[in-house]
């Protein structure tokens, strides 16, 4: 009986107490004191661009270089041929084996962007060293080409709010791409000529390596497609807004405001 009495005491105190709350939130919410207390709401998720919207029939193709160069000046005579400049974007390790290289793309015309030094998994770095992978390649590039890069390409594809963010704060957009051509893959120069034409779209980025095997036999049949059927295809830089644009948070175009 004792233990029932004690019992019925902490559910009528507990009963008290919610009322009590209760009461004060109401009480907050009349006088206008709760409506002031800042919410924390979550950061929006930022994204790099993918491709750019655009009612024009451009697009761009791009070369990442980290690892060997073997095929790099067939497809630099190929692309001369077609009178087309590209993108290339080199990794620091790369631009130290091959400095020579680096000065052949820059004086053929091609764009030049950030590919970090040493090709880490970003997502587990600090800003700092963030900060210390892009400028350390950014400041060889310039010493070669007396050029400074303003586009970035992350390792492996791989991002994040501080990766973007961090790329930002050292002067570059952070650019993906919406057409794989999977060339490291090796799947053959026919897989790889069907996916990327099968793919193609206004606006698009078109991603190969400078290295892949066979790269360079499906260049060709890729620009004739892409002439055949109308698009121009320009250095990335070319291709994006300058200004007044969003970049959208699901698809991650690049979409130009209305004015």
């Amino acid at each position: 009986m004792i233990r029932l009495i004690v019992l019925r005491k902490k559910t009528c105190a507990l009963v008290l107490l919610l009322f009590i709350l209760a009461l004060g939130t109401v009480t907050l919410c009349n006088s206008g004191l709760l409506s002031a207390i800042p919410v924390i709401s979550r950061q929006e998720r930022l994204v790099p661009i993918y491709y750019v919207e655009t009612p024009e029939k451009k697009i761009a193709i791009s070369f990442d270089a980290s690892w060997g160069a073997a095929y790099t000046p067939t497809l630099l005579e190929i692309l001369r041929e077609n009178n087309i400049t590209t993108t290339f974007f080199l990794t620091g390790f790369w631009v130290e084996k091959y400095p020579e290289m680096v000065k052949e793309i820059a004086a053929a015309g091609h764009e030049i962007g950030n590919h970090t030094y040493s090709h880490p998994h970003l997502n587990s770095l600090e800003p700092d060293q963030i900060k210390a992978e892009l400028e350390r390649v950014g400041h060889m590039i310039y010493e070669l080409t007396e050029r400074q890069p303003d586009l970035f390409r992350p390792p492996f594809g791989e991002y994040s709010n501080k990766v973007i963010q961090t790329a930002e704060q050292c002067g570059y957009r952070t650019i993906q791409w919406s057409v794989d051509s999977l060339d490291w893959q090796e799947l053959g120069v026919e897989p790889m000529v069907k996916r990327v034409t099968d793919k193609l779209h206004p606006g698009a980025i078109v991603l190969f390596h400078n290295n892949g095997r066979y790269t360079a036999e499906a260049l060709p049949d890729i620009i004739d497609y892409a002439r055949e059927h109308g698009y121009e295809i320009v250095p990335i830089s070319e291709l994006l807004y300058k200004d007044n644009y969003f970049i959208d948070g699901n698809s991650g175009a690049q979409i130009k405001k209305e004015e």
